[in-house]
């Protein structure tokens, strides 16, 4: 589906810091198209932001991920009102986790987990779980009577129930963990932020605080072999990690860990369903749905940017970013670059260059459970379409309104369904 008209260039900027435009992805798209065209270095200064620059092509923000000395991550990695960092740090609730580090200390501090997201260990430790809790989820959908809403009832869940079986967090603390997940990704949404969006970010900082404080006392004390104990345990050059690196190292492993995939999930069977040949081409061949989770997750793009701190003046397409300026890696327009992506509005599961989508980042901040993300889509689309004889939506689907980490809300669907073998 083509994207709306294009606004104005003025009116085309605020799609990066009201977060009711990521609500409208035809109308965000719309304006990122034209901001790729005439202005893919823009600069914004919003009411209530710090200024920034905003990059939207493709090629710019590889470029940019590739030179961490030149483009550092600092506290504020993510685009906050001025201000709101501040009062999370005076409230106690600042984390640090591995997206606001650079450097030594960003490989060191990543080393303590990297073996744990491997390919290979994955394989041997996880994915039979994995596999069976796709089929527990998909035959949860025969429970409906032929309704769900998808994006509620399967995608926010089944991920959920992954990472934290990984993590060694209990089952009946599930349901906490996605309440405060919603709060601290979804908190400028009205339905996940009770209409205060600082105070419900500062509240779930707070809240993963204290839970996993206490894990981290129960893990040092008796180590399992959850990733828990791995990282209570971790070292950096022989010590063990401060209190706020330890926190946030479970934080995002806990929120990123689900939230994005739960979003690709519900997002990547919407675009099924609008695009029925697409759907049968993966029930006729299997085979494509290594490639089909790739074009899903350039499809959704969870995660929508993160920002880089500039070290020194740097020339980017003829223009001059200054030394301490911002730029905002607009993920989700570098993912609809017609630079490099043939006929990007087209959702294709055959897509030959499908996985040089940037929604897992570039270079050495590249999304540490990107291989559990692709392993928990394909399991769940394998468990799904062979069983799946009919469906269509029920309804519209609903996008949540935030600027961070988004996907749809709502998913309402109607199915016919076989059950498992």
């Amino acid at each position: 589906m083509e994207p709306s008209p294009a606004p104005s260039l003025t009116e085309a900027a605020r799609i990066f810091f009201e977060p009711r435009r990521y609500a409208d992805l035809d109308g965000w798209h719309a304006a990122a198209r034209r901001l790729r065209r005439e202005d893919p270095i823009r600069r914004v200064d919003a009411p209530g932001f710090e200024p920034f620059v905003a990059i939207t092509r493709h090629a710019d923000i590889v470029e940019i991920e590739r030179q961490p000395e030149r483009f550092w991550n600092t506290d504020d990695v993510v685009l906050f009102p001025i201000g709101q960092l501040d009062q999370v740090k005076a409230a106690g609730a600042f984390i640090r986790s591995l997206v606001q580090m650079d450097g030594e200390q960003h490989r060191a501090t990543r080393q303590i987990t990297n073996e744990w997201f491997k390919p290979g260990n994955l394989r041997r430790t996880t994915e039979r779980r994995v596999i069976e809790l796709a089929r527990r989820f998909v035959d949860r959908m025969l429970e409906g009577d032929g309704a769900c809403d998808f994006a509620a009832d399967i995608a926010l869940l089944y991920p959920l129930h992954v990472i934290m079986s990984i993590l060694g967090v209990p089952e009946s603390d599930e349901p906490r963990m996605l309440q405060l997940t919603q709060q601290l990704f979804g908190n400028q949404d009205p339905d996940f932020g009770g209409g205060d969006a600082e105070a419900a970010f500062r509240g779930a900082l707070v809240d993963f605080g204290m839970y996993f404080n206490r894990m981290t006392a129960e893990r040092r004390a008796c180590a399992g072999g959850d990733l828990a104990s791995t990282i209570a345990n971790g070292t950096v050059h022989g010590e063990p990690l401060g209190d706020l690196e330890t926190i946030g190292y479970y934080v995002i492993v806990a929120t990123a860990g689900h939230d994005t995939t739960s979003s690709s999930l519900a997002g990547g069977l919407e675009a099924l369903i609008r695009h029925p040949e697409q759907l049968r081409a993966l029930q006729r061949d299997p085979a494509l749905i290594d490639n089909a989770v790739e074009e899903i997750i350039r499809w959704v793009t969870p995660v929508r940017h993160f920002l880089r701190r500039v070290q020194e003046d740097y020339v980017l397409r003829g223009t001059t970013i200054r030394a301490g300026e911002r730029v905002l890696l607009s993920y989700l327009s570098g993912n609809r670059d017609e630079e490099v992506f043939a006929d990007p509005f087209r959702f294709d599961v055959t897509r030959a260059n499908a996985d040089q989508h940037v929604a897992f980042g570039i270079g050495p901040h590249f999304c540490l459970g990107a291989h559990l993300a692709r392993m928990e889509l394909r399991a769940f689309f394998r468990e799904l379409l062979p069983r799946l004889e009919s469906i269509e939506l029920a309804g519209e689907p609903e996008y949540t309104a935030t600027t961070f980490v988004g996907g749809p809300k709502r998913v309402p669907i109607r199915y016919r369904l076989r059950p498992g073998a």
